[in-house]
């Protein structure tokens, strides 16, 4: 009876998918900056998807209980990066989300978070022991959650605290939440949109969350953007208008065609037969986390591998229904495809964390 973990027992049908988004992000991001100044993005996402993968070996060899342990201690560390950002962050375009560091890496601790609540929510919920939550309880697991999403918004950076959200639903679903429960909070945060959008968003925000409904009322202004990729997706057509040929991507009027709207660019390039099966790809990938989770040893494993669902599933419905004009631009990567270090090394770290709870299935 085998005592150890085995690569033996590793999801290589979850890494195949994760392998053919990657060399579709790399692809698409040289094509998309090749005309532009950023021109080497492509080597960059690559050695940021070589140490992401190189992270998803070693963590998956982790024991995933090691992580729920120390979950508390990780997650005062996030709290005081947060707090951090806000003092010594370095500023960009009036927000400040990165910590400069030395060799002119830019860290965002927003984005490590969502794992960091994935592990924390999960011990909070097991430690219940499957009882019905209380009031009591459920404020608790909102308050895990709103303080550091506060301090998110604080930078400010709405899209990465709209990420945590889905943490916390998925959390209180699985942790047995009741109907009559689940109907109040839903009614308090329905009375409580009014307030927060006077009280809590910024004006460009606001912009932002509306602009999208009625694009053309500003083309030039807050409707740019939703404009310019609904053009770009529509001009791919069935096929697509080929690789390092996309009208609106090559002349610059798609806007950061390698990070948000890095979708539009692929759709310009591979019509809707890329989409689909871009699309296709993360279905499959999605349904193979869901099987793991299925089959995991215990609770703590399950409600791990369902919040990375959460994350994931929200993250790419937000992003391509902003591509398409049915979400507001928001500014959230399209996971494994989008160019940046820090939101490709949490999906890695994250994949790393499902890989341990699969084998550990196989542990005696």
């Amino acid at each position: 009876m085998r005592r150890f973990l085995s690569y033996r027992d590793f999801d290589w049908t979850l890494l195949a998918f994760v392998l053919a988004l990657s060399v579709i992000s790399v692809l698409e991001i040289y094509s998309a900056t090749l005309h532009t100044k950023f021109v080497h993005f492509d080597e960059k996402q690559i050695l940021w998807l070589a140490g992401g993968f190189v992270s998803m070996f070693v963590l998956s060899l982790i024991d995933y209980h090691i992580l729920l342990d120390v979950a508390v201690w990780a997650y005062g560390i996030c709290l005081v990066s947060l707090a951090a950002v806000l003092v010594v962050g370095t500023k960009v375009l009036g927000a400040r989300r990165w910590i400069h560091l030395p060799g002119g890496i830019h860290f965002q601790p927003s984005e490590w978070v969502k794992l960091v609540l994935i592990v924390v929510l999960a011990r909070y919920f097991t430690n219940l022991g499957g009882r019905e939550l209380t009031w009591k309880d459920i404020f608790k697991a909102m308050a895990i959650v709103g303080v550091p999403m506060l301090l998110v918004l604080k930078q400010p950076d709405l899209g990465t605290a709209l990420t945590y959200a889905p943490v916390l639903l998925v959390g209180l679903f699985l942790g047995g939440i009741r109907f009559r429960q689940a109907a109040i909070l839903f009614l308090a945060a329905s009375l409580a949109i009014v307030p927060a959008w006077y009280k809590v968003l910024k004006p460009y925000q606001k912009q932002r969350l509306t602009s999208f409904l009625q694009p053309d009322n500003d083309p030039r202004g807050s409707g740019y953007q939703i404009r310019q990729s609904l053009i770009a997706v529509g001009s791919g057509g069935i096929w697509g208008q080929g690789a390092e040929r996309g009208s609106q991507t090559q002349g610059d009027f798609l806007p950061i065609p390698y990070t948000d709207f890095i979708f539009a660019a692929f759709c310009e390039e591979h019509g809707l037969a890329g989409a689909i099966f871009v699309l296709l790809l993360y279905f499959l990938l999605l349904m193979r986390l869901v099987q793991n989770a299925q089959t995991a040893a215990d609770l703590p494993g399950t409600l791990i591998i369902m919040g990375v669902v959460a994350v994931l599933i929200f993250q790419i419905a937000v992003n391509v229904g902003m591509v398409i004009g049915f979400m507001p631009v928001t500014g959230i990567p399209l996971p494994l495809m989008s160019y940046g270090g820090s939101s490709v090394l949490f999906a890695f770290l994250a994949f790393g964390i499902v890989m341990n709870i699969r084998m550990s299935r196989f542990v005696n």
